[in-house]
Protein backbone atom coordinates (compact mmCIF):
# COMPACT_ATOMS: atom_id res chain seq x y z
CA UNK A 1 0.00 0.00 0.00
CA UNK A 2 2.88 2.22 0.52
CA UNK A 3 4.37 1.76 -2.86
CA UNK A 4 0.88 2.36 -4.01
CA UNK A 5 0.41 5.57 -2.32
CA UNK A 6 3.91 6.93 -3.30
CA UNK A 7 3.37 5.93 -6.61
CA UNK A 8 0.21 8.04 -6.54
CA UNK A 9 1.65 11.24 -5.18
CA UNK A 10 2.91 12.73 -8.06
CA UNK A 11 -0.69 12.50 -9.49
CA UNK A 12 -2.02 14.21 -6.63
CA UNK A 13 0.36 16.95 -6.51
CA UNK A 14 -0.64 17.81 -10.23
CA UNK A 15 -3.88 18.12 -9.35
CA UNK A 16 -3.64 20.16 -6.70
CA UNK A 17 -1.44 22.04 -8.50
CA UNK A 18 -3.93 22.32 -11.00
CA UNK A 19 -6.68 23.03 -8.92
CA UNK A 20 -4.59 26.03 -7.64
CA UNK A 21 -3.54 27.17 -10.37
CA UNK A 22 -7.26 27.48 -12.54
CA UNK A 23 -8.08 29.97 -9.34
CA UNK A 24 -4.92 32.03 -9.75
CA UNK A 25 -3.25 32.46 -12.65
CA UNK A 26 -4.68 35.12 -13.74
CA UNK A 27 -3.86 36.96 -10.36
CA UNK A 28 -0.34 35.67 -11.20
CA UNK A 29 -0.45 37.53 -14.38
CA UNK A 30 -0.83 41.13 -12.36
CA UNK A 31 3.20 40.87 -10.70
CA UNK A 32 4.93 40.71 -13.74
CA UNK A 33 2.55 43.46 -15.66
CA UNK A 34 3.50 45.62 -12.37
CA UNK A 35 6.79 45.01 -12.36
CA UNK A 36 7.01 46.13 -16.37
CA UNK A 37 5.42 48.87 -16.03
CA UNK A 38 6.79 50.29 -12.50
CA UNK A 39 10.56 49.39 -14.70
CA UNK A 40 9.26 50.99 -18.20
CA UNK A 41 8.41 53.69 -15.73
CA UNK A 42 11.40 54.31 -13.78
CA UNK A 43 13.37 54.09 -16.96
CA UNK A 44 11.44 56.92 -18.66
CA UNK A 45 12.55 59.13 -15.68
CA UNK A 46 15.57 58.15 -15.74
CA UNK A 47 16.37 58.78 -19.48
CA UNK A 48 14.70 62.30 -18.98
CA UNK A 49 17.18 62.56 -16.07
CA UNK A 50 20.40 61.76 -17.53
CA UNK A 51 19.87 61.57 -21.25
CA UNK A 52 20.15 57.89 -21.06
CA UNK A 53 18.55 54.44 -19.78
CA UNK A 54 21.64 53.53 -18.28
CA UNK A 55 25.03 54.78 -16.42
CA UNK A 56 27.44 54.19 -18.97
CA UNK A 57 31.51 53.59 -18.06
CA UNK A 58 34.41 55.42 -19.88
CA UNK A 59 35.02 52.17 -22.51
CA UNK A 60 31.15 53.44 -23.50
CA UNK A 61 31.53 56.81 -22.91
CA UNK A 62 35.44 57.80 -23.68
CA UNK A 63 38.15 58.77 -21.17
CA UNK A 64 41.41 57.74 -19.57
CA UNK A 65 42.24 54.69 -17.80
CA UNK A 66 45.47 54.48 -15.58
CA UNK A 67 46.23 51.76 -13.81
CA UNK A 68 49.13 51.85 -11.21
CA UNK A 69 50.95 48.87 -9.79
CA UNK A 70 51.84 49.88 -6.21
CA UNK A 71 49.71 47.85 -3.74
CA UNK A 72 50.25 50.60 -0.48
CA UNK A 73 48.03 52.87 -2.52
CA UNK A 74 45.26 53.68 -0.10
CA UNK A 75 42.08 53.77 -2.43
CA UNK A 76 39.83 55.62 -0.02
CA UNK A 77 42.52 58.68 0.53
CA UNK A 78 42.73 58.64 -3.61
CA UNK A 79 39.06 59.13 -3.85
CA UNK A 80 39.08 61.20 -1.17
CA UNK A 81 42.11 63.80 -2.66
CA UNK A 82 41.30 63.67 -6.17
CA UNK A 83 37.63 63.02 -5.87
CA UNK A 84 37.08 66.88 -5.36
CA UNK A 85 39.24 67.86 -8.57
CA UNK A 86 37.78 64.86 -10.78
CA UNK A 87 33.58 64.36 -10.27
CA UNK A 88 33.48 61.38 -12.84
CA UNK A 89 36.52 59.48 -10.56
CA UNK A 90 36.19 55.77 -10.59
CA UNK A 91 38.72 53.86 -8.32
CA UNK A 92 38.99 50.29 -8.14
CA UNK A 93 41.48 48.02 -6.62
CA UNK A 94 43.58 45.11 -8.38
CA UNK A 95 43.43 41.99 -6.06
CA UNK A 96 46.04 39.32 -6.27
CA UNK A 97 43.21 36.05 -6.78
CA UNK A 98 44.98 33.68 -4.34
CA UNK A 99 45.77 35.56 -1.37
CA UNK A 100 43.07 38.65 -2.21
CA UNK A 101 46.25 40.98 -1.13
CA UNK A 102 45.49 44.22 -3.42
CA UNK A 103 48.50 44.95 -6.54
CA UNK A 104 47.47 48.07 -7.51
CA UNK A 105 44.65 50.61 -8.43
CA UNK A 106 42.62 50.98 -11.80
CA UNK A 107 41.69 54.81 -11.66
CA UNK A 108 38.83 55.77 -14.61
CA UNK A 109 38.10 59.34 -15.64
CA UNK A 110 36.65 61.25 -18.68
CA UNK A 111 39.49 63.71 -17.73
CA UNK A 112 42.24 64.27 -20.88
CA UNK A 113 45.47 61.91 -19.82
CA UNK A 114 48.17 64.65 -18.95
CA UNK A 115 45.26 66.31 -16.64
CA UNK A 116 44.84 62.81 -14.47
CA UNK A 117 48.37 61.67 -14.62
CA UNK A 118 49.58 65.01 -13.33
CA UNK A 119 47.48 64.73 -10.26
CA UNK A 120 48.13 61.28 -9.54
CA UNK A 121 51.93 61.93 -9.99
CA UNK A 122 51.77 64.66 -7.19
CA UNK A 123 48.96 62.84 -4.83
CA UNK A 124 51.59 59.70 -5.31
CA UNK A 125 54.83 61.24 -5.13
CA UNK A 126 56.68 59.82 -8.23
CA UNK A 127 56.64 59.59 -12.04
CA UNK A 128 54.25 57.12 -13.53
CA UNK A 129 56.48 55.32 -16.04
CA UNK A 130 56.03 52.02 -17.91
CA UNK A 131 57.41 49.87 -15.53
CA UNK A 132 54.88 50.92 -12.76
CA UNK A 133 51.94 51.52 -14.72
CA UNK A 134 49.53 51.00 -17.97
CA UNK A 135 47.79 54.36 -19.38
CA UNK A 136 44.62 53.91 -21.99
CA UNK A 137 42.92 56.47 -23.53
CA UNK A 138 39.63 55.88 -25.57
CA UNK A 139 38.00 59.03 -27.49
CA UNK A 140 34.57 59.76 -26.80
CA UNK A 141 33.33 59.47 -30.91
CA UNK A 142 34.79 55.79 -31.10
CA UNK A 143 32.92 54.83 -27.25
CA UNK A 144 30.01 56.66 -28.44
CA UNK A 145 30.25 54.42 -31.94
CA UNK A 146 30.91 51.47 -30.48
CA UNK A 147 27.97 51.72 -27.78
CA UNK A 148 26.13 52.25 -30.89
CA UNK A 149 26.97 49.14 -32.16
CA UNK A 150 26.20 47.44 -29.02
CA UNK A 151 22.54 48.53 -28.99
CA UNK A 152 22.41 47.87 -32.45
CA UNK A 153 23.46 44.09 -31.56
CA UNK A 154 20.74 43.60 -28.66
CA UNK A 155 17.87 44.93 -31.47
CA UNK A 156 19.23 42.68 -33.98
CA UNK A 157 19.27 39.85 -31.59
CA UNK A 158 15.59 40.09 -30.64
CA UNK A 159 14.76 40.36 -34.28
CA UNK A 160 16.41 37.14 -34.92
CA UNK A 161 14.72 35.71 -31.71
CA UNK A 162 10.99 36.98 -32.64
CA UNK A 163 12.08 35.39 -36.37
CA UNK A 164 12.92 32.19 -35.21
CA UNK A 165 10.35 31.67 -32.42
CA UNK A 166 7.63 31.94 -35.19
CA UNK A 167 9.01 29.99 -37.61
CA UNK A 168 9.37 27.26 -34.80
CA UNK A 169 5.63 27.49 -33.49
CA UNK A 170 3.88 29.42 -36.69
CA UNK A 171 1.25 30.91 -33.72
CA UNK A 172 1.17 34.92 -33.04
CA UNK A 173 0.36 34.67 -29.69
CA UNK A 174 3.04 32.22 -28.37
CA UNK A 175 5.20 33.89 -30.24
CA UNK A 176 4.39 36.82 -28.71
CA UNK A 177 4.63 35.48 -25.16
CA UNK A 178 8.17 34.38 -25.32
CA UNK A 179 9.31 37.63 -26.79
CA UNK A 180 7.54 39.74 -24.32
CA UNK A 181 9.13 37.34 -21.87
CA UNK A 182 12.81 38.06 -22.67
CA UNK A 183 11.90 41.75 -23.22
CA UNK A 184 10.44 42.14 -19.72
CA UNK A 185 13.69 40.30 -18.73
CA UNK A 186 15.60 42.92 -20.16
CA UNK A 187 13.65 46.12 -18.84
CA UNK A 188 13.31 44.97 -15.61
CA UNK A 189 17.09 43.99 -14.60
CA UNK A 190 18.24 47.51 -16.77
CA UNK A 191 15.46 49.04 -13.74
CA UNK A 192 17.27 47.49 -11.11
CA UNK A 193 20.92 47.98 -12.16
CA UNK A 194 20.33 51.98 -12.74
CA UNK A 195 18.66 52.10 -9.13
CA UNK A 196 22.32 50.39 -7.85
CA UNK A 197 23.75 53.15 -9.31
CA UNK A 198 25.73 50.45 -11.78
CA UNK A 199 28.07 52.38 -14.20
CA UNK A 200 27.81 50.08 -16.95
CA UNK A 201 30.95 48.46 -18.96
CA UNK A 202 31.06 46.98 -22.42
CA UNK A 203 30.94 44.05 -20.59
CA UNK A 204 27.76 44.85 -18.99
CA UNK A 205 26.27 45.58 -22.31
CA UNK A 206 27.54 41.93 -23.13
CA UNK A 207 25.90 40.38 -20.35
CA UNK A 208 22.45 41.63 -21.45
CA UNK A 209 22.93 39.32 -24.40
CA UNK A 210 23.74 36.39 -22.61
CA UNK A 211 20.40 37.16 -20.52
CA UNK A 212 18.06 37.42 -23.70
CA UNK A 213 19.48 33.70 -24.29
CA UNK A 214 19.05 32.57 -20.51
CA UNK A 215 15.83 34.11 -20.42
CA UNK A 216 14.66 32.54 -23.92
CA UNK A 217 15.47 29.22 -22.99
CA UNK A 218 12.82 28.42 -20.34
CA UNK A 219 10.14 29.81 -22.40
CA UNK A 220 10.79 27.77 -25.19
CA UNK A 221 10.71 24.69 -23.25
CA UNK A 222 7.64 25.89 -21.59
CA UNK A 223 6.16 26.20 -25.15
CA UNK A 224 6.93 23.32 -26.64
CA UNK A 225 5.51 21.72 -23.88
CA UNK A 226 2.22 22.92 -24.12
CA UNK A 227 1.79 23.50 -27.74
CA UNK A 228 4.07 20.19 -29.32
CA UNK A 229 2.76 17.57 -26.73
CA UNK A 230 -0.96 16.33 -25.95
CA UNK A 231 -0.75 13.80 -23.09
CA UNK A 232 -1.69 15.16 -20.34
CA UNK A 233 -3.91 18.33 -19.28
CA UNK A 234 -2.78 21.86 -19.61
CA UNK A 235 -2.19 22.23 -15.76
CA UNK A 236 -0.05 18.69 -15.37
CA UNK A 237 2.23 20.19 -18.67
CA UNK A 238 2.80 23.78 -17.11
CA UNK A 239 3.51 21.35 -13.70
CA UNK A 240 6.51 19.39 -15.78
CA UNK A 241 7.50 22.13 -17.67
CA UNK A 242 7.25 23.86 -14.44
CA UNK A 243 10.06 21.15 -12.42
CA UNK A 244 12.17 20.98 -15.29
CA UNK A 245 12.52 25.13 -16.15
CA UNK A 246 13.09 26.21 -12.60
CA UNK A 247 15.34 23.39 -12.10
CA UNK A 248 17.63 25.05 -14.87
CA UNK A 249 17.17 28.16 -13.94
CA UNK A 250 18.05 27.66 -10.07
CA UNK A 251 21.28 26.12 -11.25
CA UNK A 252 22.32 29.02 -13.08
CA UNK A 253 21.47 31.09 -10.55
CA UNK A 254 23.68 28.78 -8.02
CA UNK A 255 26.52 28.52 -9.90
CA UNK A 256 26.31 32.37 -10.70
CA UNK A 257 26.03 33.68 -7.41
CA UNK A 258 29.09 31.34 -6.20
CA UNK A 259 31.26 32.28 -9.01
CA UNK A 260 30.27 35.99 -7.97
CA UNK A 261 30.98 35.15 -4.35
CA UNK A 262 34.46 33.68 -5.55
CA UNK A 263 35.75 36.98 -7.65
CA UNK A 264 33.55 40.03 -6.15
CA UNK A 265 36.70 41.55 -5.00
CA UNK A 266 38.90 40.19 -8.05
CA UNK A 267 37.55 41.43 -10.78
CA UNK A 268 35.32 44.29 -11.87
CA UNK A 269 34.30 43.03 -15.22
CA UNK A 270 33.33 39.55 -14.16
CA UNK A 271 31.28 41.22 -10.93
CA UNK A 272 29.77 43.12 -13.38
CA UNK A 273 28.51 40.15 -15.35
CA UNK A 274 27.75 38.06 -12.89
CA UNK A 275 25.44 40.58 -11.28
CA UNK A 276 23.41 41.31 -14.28
CA UNK A 277 23.19 37.55 -15.24
CA UNK A 278 21.69 36.90 -11.47
CA UNK A 279 19.52 40.00 -11.41
CA UNK A 280 17.83 38.60 -14.96
CA UNK A 281 17.73 35.40 -13.95
CA UNK A 282 15.47 35.73 -10.85
CA UNK A 283 13.09 38.06 -12.91
CA UNK A 284 13.09 35.15 -15.42
CA UNK A 285 11.66 33.24 -13.20
CA UNK A 286 8.85 35.51 -12.66
CA UNK A 287 7.92 36.09 -16.11
CA UNK A 288 8.03 33.22 -17.00
CA UNK A 289 6.12 31.02 -14.50
CA UNK A 290 3.63 34.30 -13.66
CA UNK A 291 3.58 35.80 -17.12
CA UNK A 292 4.01 33.66 -20.29
CA UNK A 293 2.50 30.36 -18.14
CA UNK A 294 -0.68 32.01 -17.89
CA UNK A 295 -0.66 33.60 -21.19
CA UNK A 296 -0.40 30.17 -22.79
CA UNK A 297 -2.76 28.52 -20.65
CA UNK A 298 -5.24 31.03 -21.92
CA UNK A 299 -4.50 30.84 -25.31
CA UNK A 300 -4.93 26.90 -25.11
CA UNK A 301 -7.83 26.73 -23.39
CA UNK A 302 -9.36 29.63 -25.83
CA UNK A 303 -8.56 27.71 -28.85
CA UNK A 304 -9.76 24.33 -27.64
CA UNK A 305 -13.00 25.89 -26.51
Amino acid sequence: MEEGEEQENPEEQKKDFGKWYDKNYKLLLLIPLILLVLSVGYLFYFQSQNGDIIHKDVTLTGGTTITVFDSGIDIEDLKTNLGSEFDDLVVRGISDLRSGKQKGVIVETKAEVAVIRDALENYLGYELVQENSSIEFTGSTLSEGFYKQLRFAIILAFVFMAVVVFLIFRTFVPSLAVILSAFADIVMTVAVVDLFGMDLSIAGVIAFLMLIGYSVDTDILLTTRLLKRHEGSVNSRIYDAFKTGTTMTLTSIAAVAVALFIIYSFSDTLRQIFTILLIGLGFDLVNTWFANAGILKWYVERRHA
